[in-house]
């Protein structure tokens, strides 16, 4: 995959209509007996950006994940798109996905260029709404992770993600014991589901229109 013609394609692409909802539930987790889940919260949600980085290694287009700590929290252990809350200090959403990242992963935020973002997204176990941010680098990056927030780094490569068969689906156990069925993107031999399958999911949904030789 060209990594020119693929970052041209998508900040072509990004400016027209988006999938958004429909894409999202293809991978939204569900309740063992098949119903959907709901969440309610009684306040509004607080705004957040992640960042989708595309760069190329090697010949090959990659972007990357962080593996959160363990710790008391929603989002313990899980794989994430690099990325954060909005503070007042952002000038917005695309800000507070640059500045996250440059905070969680260690790369320069000055040396990212901005190729659009996708749809907003309502992440409703944290009660968050979420700009998912693409962006692309035209050097390899240096990660340094930030480990009171970060574990591990993984760097798929992009073709992994609109792969069929790395597309599966299995029980997962959070907080509480509670058991959840969920689809989910098999990225590196880790274990990509909910709010960022789903977000990560509408850039697989586009890429269906990614012409081919």
């Amino acid at each position: 995959m060209n990594f020119d013609e693929l970052t041209s394609f998508l900040e072509k692409r990004v400016q027209n209509s988006l999938p958004g909802d429909f894409a999202h539930q293809k991978m939204k987790p569900k309740l063992p007996s098949g119903a959907p889940l709901k969440m309610t919260h009684a306040t509004p949600p607080r705004k957040g950006g992640v960042l989708i980085l595309l760069y190329e290694d090697d010949g090959m287009v990659r972007f990357p994940l962080i593996e959160r700590p363990s710790y008391e929290g929603i989002h313990s252990g899980q794989m994430a798109l690099p990325g954060g809350r909005y503070e007042q200090e952002d000038l917005d959403q695309y800000h507070t996905a640059l500045r996250e990242s440059e905070e969680e992963i260690g790369i320069n935020r000055h040396d990212i260029e901005i190729i659009g973002s996708l749809s907003e997204f309502f992440v409703a176990a944290s009660n968050y709404m979420v700009l998912p941010v693409i962006g692309k680098i035209e050097k390899k990056p240096s990660f340094i992770p930030e480990p009171r927030e970060v574990a591990d780094i993984v760097t798929p490569e992009f073709g992994q993600l609109i792969d069929d068969a790395r597309l599966k689906e299995k029980e997962i156990t959070v907080r509480n014991g509670f058991k959840m069925i969920c689809p989910y993107y098999d990225l590196e031999d880790r274990v990509v589901w909910g709010a960022t399958a789903m977000m990560l999911s509408e850039l697989v949904e586009i890429m269906k229109e990614y012409p081919t030789r």
